[in-house]
């Protein structure tokens, strides 16, 4: 296997694929080459990787997609592990190349849909009537290079295989629309082409349309498919175009519609058929051979979820001329303009960091999808984004992430997000495909909201956000109650009347679950509420949320121990109505819980937690660690908590929950112990393999949080400040296009990467910027990004270093005057 071999035809400069007035008027693109003039890597792509955790339940998107594209074109297998649809394993079957996906998500396998399938020849006489046409009949494995790995490539904007069948497949996309080339070897005397109407990754399908054109083959169908997440459905259409690549493929020299593996020669509307519940419906098509040796068929897929005929005009907009190493050209550069905007210094750096790095980042523009212009649940004007899948990964580091180099996409998507709740009623919390998802946890688009708005207020207006809409999306979560707070919104009446969520009080509405985790996400939703009203000038109710911010200590039972353990004191507990508390193990959905629990989305679930323990989750309060270190014993106490959680194995490197924990050091002024730790946890769980992922990408989440590590920088979000490590180059930089600034972080005395993450130079001893002493050595603020400082750290090896003097350089607590 390898990222790709296969040079590219058109690898052209910025300004020649999209021509000069685009690189004119990107700041700080220079106009005689259509490129950053302080660029030392011009080619990010080619450090790219995109098979990391592409098998053991990484669940990671390989295929080719555009920055926040819906189309995601890729391979499908038959693993069990098919969520984005591949698996590098190369003992499983390739069953079709569809066009939607999402990247390293959970729960039943999203979408796949609108699988493509070439035949060289079927059965022993070749006819039409004997084509194997089902899921199960037709797929075939992979041919496999030398290593064992399969015969696959690929890079951003291209994906190849080839099958052992001797046909190669190589796929390229933009926004709404892929394009395939599919080489049949010379002895395909009638190359056939199969489109797949109804097989989605959970075979779920109903109600499916099919038609073929004659005179053209063009194949139009759709079909309604199941959510992967949550109870609903959505239907989705396409519209496929075939083209001789090099010669004119004329018209279809036989077509049919198939059910099953009995395709039927003449038929051309699926009506003609009878079709039932999941049955296995498609067109088959076949052309005549080029004669000249290998054919090569060109397959243009158009997606839509409005009708057949918008999925032909998003094809014939996008791909007019099926220009498949143009199209393949513009995708890679338009992912190296993006990725180029966080340049690395690799002096000193292995080749695997690098690429560690730039496939982080990569993926953390995978998801949200760009609908715009395909939400067939209303008309607007605004952007609509899809595939968020769910906030609850995602909300801790890959919006921040985009804060620092791409806030023009994520102003786009804050402004879906708000249009989502003006006709919705309340913000998107986990959505697929149009169809609303299980939310995890609380309600954690506020967060998003907060993230943007906190660090782009002055510049909102100009980038088409509403202050006014934004803030009233974030009330209509903090303050009005959904009628299904499964789906939407928060379980907000007893939030309000309690502070808490009762364990015992049974309430219509949603699922009585969750209790403890979802306030301490509610008491965090409030924060970053609070942090929008206080740059809104809003007083009242920056003080009114920020009080709410503080309920977390309403589920805090400082009489709670660990088993076996009684120096760990004070933790996270259900508590009732009347006030008492109940109790949940705290090793409970830890690594170690002796009853191996998982504590998902199950109504049986009455412990109180999502997904992790309540020793993780004790130590979630992003906006008051100051106070949490009070509740916990003081520092001593509390570095004594983190210790014992990552030595005694409750640090879970495959969820959400225990992300931050790494760097809660800080806090306690031992900020080389976070530095340390973080590097640990990279060493231990992350890598460059195809199972280089603990768990699943969660649509980004792991990638941004590996990226934000590497970059020696971790996130606090809906606030102004960053937390600072050592990055793992001699220098980085952030290109901010609405500051029009770049920001350097230098690292002296860099001395490498131990490969442990143990010791070594890399501790921060002293920190500049712009040649003046920082007031912390342990985070930055945010107008060193907006102006585009440069910013020093200086290396030692001594990991007892701290933040520096005075209370001001520890990082900021609600309890201690932070965040005002």
């Amino acid at each position: 296997m390898v990222r790709s071999t296969t040079p590219l035809v058109a690898l052209v400069g910025f300004a020649s694929v999209f021509g000069s007035s685009l690189a004119l008027s990107r700041p700080g693109v220079d106009a005689r080459t259509g490129k950053r003039a302080d660029v030392p890597i011009p080619d990010p792509a080619s450090h790219v990787n995109l098979f990391i955790g592409t098998t053991s339940s990484g669940h990671a998107f390989p295929g080719v997609t555009l920055p926040h594209g819906m189309v995601k074109t890729g391979m499908d297998t038959d693993s069990p592990d098919n969520h984005a649809g591949y698996d590098s394993n190369p003992s499983f079957s390739a069953t079709g190349f569809s066009q939607l996906h999402d990247d390293g998500t959970g729960g039943s396998v999203p979408m796949s849909i609108f699988k493509l399938w070439p035949f060289a020849s079927c059965g022993d006489d070749n006819r039409f009537e004997v084509c194997a046409c089902d899921i199960n009949s037709r797929k075939v494995l992979r041919k496999t290079l030398a290593d064992r790995s399969p015969d696959d490539a690929a890079e951003p904007g291209y994906f190849a295989s080839n099958l052992s069948t001797d046909i190669r497949v190589e796929l390229t996309a933009t926004r709404r629309a892929a394009l395939h080339r599919y080489t049949f070897p010379a002895n395909a005397t009638i190359p056939r082409m199969v489109v797949d109407v109804t097989n989605d990754g959970q075979q779920s399908n109903s109600l499916p349309i099919v038609h073929i054109d004659s005179d053209t083959g063009r194949v139009t169908a759709g079909s309604t498919f199941a959510a992967s997440f949550g109870p609903g459905v959505y239907r989705a259409y396409t519209c496929v175009d075939f083209k001789g690549d090099g010669f004119d493929l004329g018209k279809p020299k036989e077509f049919g519609t198939y059910l099953g593996n009995s395709p039927i020669r003449g038929l051309v509307d699926g009506v003609q058929e009878y079709t039932g519940y999941r049955s296995e419906l498609g067109a088959l098509v076949g052309f005549a051979q080029d004669g000249s040796g290998q054919t090569k068929i060109l397959a243009r897929i158009g997606m839509s979820f409005i009708s057949t005929d918008q999925a032909c005009a998003n094809a014939e907009s996008e791909i007019p001329d099926f220009d498949f190493d143009g199209t393949r050209a513009a995708a890679r550069a338009e992912w190296n303009e993006l990725l180029g905007r966080v340049q690395v210094e690799t002096d000193g750096v292995d080749d695997d960091t690098v690429e560690l790095f730039y496939s982080s980042l990569y993926r953390t523009h995978i998801s949200p999808a760009d609908y715009t212009g395909e939400n067939p649940l209303w008309e607007s004007d605004e952007p609509y984004y899809d595939s968020f899948y769910c906030n609850w990964d995602t909300f801790r580091t890959l919006y921040p992430l985009m804060s620092l180099h791409d806030p023009e996409n994520f102003a786009r998507i804050v402004r879906g997000m708000i249009n989502i709740q003006q006709h919705e009623g309340w913000l998107p919390e986990c959505r697929g495909a149009t169809a609303k998802q299980w939310i995890q946890g609380g309600s954690d688009g506020d967060p998003i909201l907060g993230e943007f708005f906190v660090k782009f207020a002055d510049e909102a207006a100009s980038l088409n956000v509403s202050a006014d809409a934004l803030y009233k999306a974030l009330l209509a979560d903090a303050e009005d109650q959904p009628p299904d707070w499964n789906l939407q919104g928060r379980q907000v009446n007893v939030w309000k009347q309690f502070g808490y969520i009762p364990q015992d009080l049974i309430e219509p509405g949603g699922a009585n679950t969750k209790q403890v985790s979802r306030a301490l996400e509610y008491a965090f939703g409030d924060f970053a509420i609070s942090q929008v009203a206080r740059a809104l000038n809003n007083t009242a109710d920056a003080e009114k949320y920020a009080k709410r911010a503080g309920n977390f200590i309403n589920v805090w039972n400082p009489n709670t121990t660990v088993p076996g353990n009684d120096s760990i004191v004070g933790m996270v507990q259900p508590r009732f109505a009347n006030g008492s508390f109940g109790f949940t193990d705290p090793r409970h959905c830890s690594p170690n819980d002796p009853t191996g629990a998982n504590c998902f989305l199950f109504n049986t679930n009455f412990d109180g937690f999502y997904e992790s323990s309540p020793i993780v989750y004790s130590q979630f309060v992003p906006q008051d660690t100051a106070k949490l270190i009070e509740l916990q014993g003081g520092p001593d106490k509390f570095v004594q908590r983190l210790d014992f959680i990552f030595d005694q194995n409750y640090f879970d490197s495959t969820d959400e929950p225990s992300q931050q924990i790494p760097f809660m050091y800080h806090y306690a002024n031992k900020p080389g112990h976070s530095t340390q730790r973080s590097r640990q946890v990279l060493a231990q769980h992350f890598s460059t393999a195809t199972n280089g992922l603990p768990g699943n990408d969660d649509s980004g989440a792991m990638a941004s949080y590996v990226a934000f590590f590497l970059a020696g920088l971790y996130p606090v979000p809906a606030t102004k400040q960053y937390l600072l490590s050592s990055p793992f180059f001699p220098q980085i930089s952030f290109f901010n296009p609405v500051f029009n600034s770049t920001t350097t972080i230098i690292a002296k005395n860099f001395a490498g990467n131990p490969a442990n993450g143990t010791g070594g130079t890399v501790f921060v001893q002293n920190v500049t910027i712009d040649g003046q002493p920082a007031k912390s050595s342990c985070f930055l603020e945010w107008d060193v990004f907006q102006r585009g400082a440069t910013v020093e750290l200086t290396l030692t090896d001594n990991i007892e270093v701290t933040c520096g003097n005075g209370t001001d350089a520890l990082p900021p607590s609600l309890s201690t005057g932070g965040f005002d």
